[in-house]
């Protein structure tokens, strides 16, 4: 069965934020991802891992602002979306990789999310190309310096319009052309079967390659449980499972979704049953 990561910025929404990390740990979690760490001190969330025996296996950098944490929730709120492919902002993207690699090495994080960014208005992916690689190539070489990987999301184009990196195959293309091995793709299964469908293939085509560094799930249309909606995922994990088998791949795959139940008390907790039919079904559980 694959490790499981709870995302604490969707799920368990009643809960003030801090207070998932325990949440998670009691559901069973051994990982925890989110989107932004920003608005804490990194003491403060490596003293909540440390207190429930959890490991942060992902965040993202920040989406705009540079490095300065009121900036950077602006920017969110004012609908930046990444700065890696933008072009004029490259000073600010790189003050606020620095901020996420700081904080990747106070949490123990291996892994951060670079997010690509809206293509401005006016320009094309083609005109901005150049931007998105020459700042992930510089990217990844001050992350390895840090020991961290730096992963690329390719997101449907419903729930961010305008997004640059929308495909599995144009994000491989990239990472080729990027040429830094320190560069993966995070593959964000929901995200997929909007796209581009064929998911299971997807897997066993990218998977092998070494080059996919994170999973995430969550049902489609709606962005649900992942036992609600089109994808099948018990068989997407019996996939998953067999070529990381065959691959040696140890990675996660984040539980990124929002729950059905909403906001309620327990919401969370009572939707993972899909979560304790696969530990059920695991081989390591029997």
């Amino acid at each position: 069965m694959p490790r499981f990561a709870a995302n604490l910025s969707m799920l368990y929404p009643e809960l003030a934020f801090l207070d998932r990390f325990e949440a998670a740990a009691r559901d069973g979690f051994e990982g925890v991802e989110y989107l932004f760490p920003y608005d804490w001190e990194p003491a403060e969330l490596a003293a909540r891992l440390e207190a429930h025996g959890l490991q942060q296996v992902l965040f993202n950098a920040p989406p705009g602002g540079g490095g300065r944490r009121e900036a950077i929730a602006q920017a969110w709120a004012a609908g930046d979306k990444g700065l890696a492919c933008v072009p004029g902002r490259e000073a600010e993207f790189r003050e606020g990789l620095a901020l996420a690699l700081r904080y990747a090495q106070a949490l123990a994080c291996p892994r951060v999310h670079v997010m690509a960014g809206l293509v401005p208005a006016g320009d094309t992916r083609e005109g901005v190309r150049a931007t998105y690689v020459a700042n992930l190539r510089r990217a990844a070489r001050q992350a390895a310096q840090a020991g961290v990987a730096l992963l690329v999301e390719p997101i449907n184009t419903r729930d961010i319009p305008g997004f640059f990196l929308n495909r599995q195959d144009h994000a491989h293309e990239l990472i080729g052309e990027i040429g830094e091995p320190n560069v993966q793709v995070q593959m964000d299964l929901y995200h997929c079967q909007i796209v581009e469908g064929d998911v299971a293939m997807k897997i066993r085509q990218y998977l092998p390659t070494g080059r996919v560094g994170h999973f995430q799930i969550a049902g489609v249309p709606q962005r649900h449980e992942p036992d609600l909606g089109e994808l099948h995922h018990p068989y997407l994990f019996g996939v998953i499972d067999e070529v990381a088998t065959q691959c040696g791949w140890q990675g996660w795959v984040g539980c990124e979704y929002r729950p059905a139940r909403g906001a309620v008390a327990g919401g969370t907790t009572a939707g993972l049953g899909w979560l304790r039919a696969a530990r059920a079904a695991s081989p390591a559980s029997s």
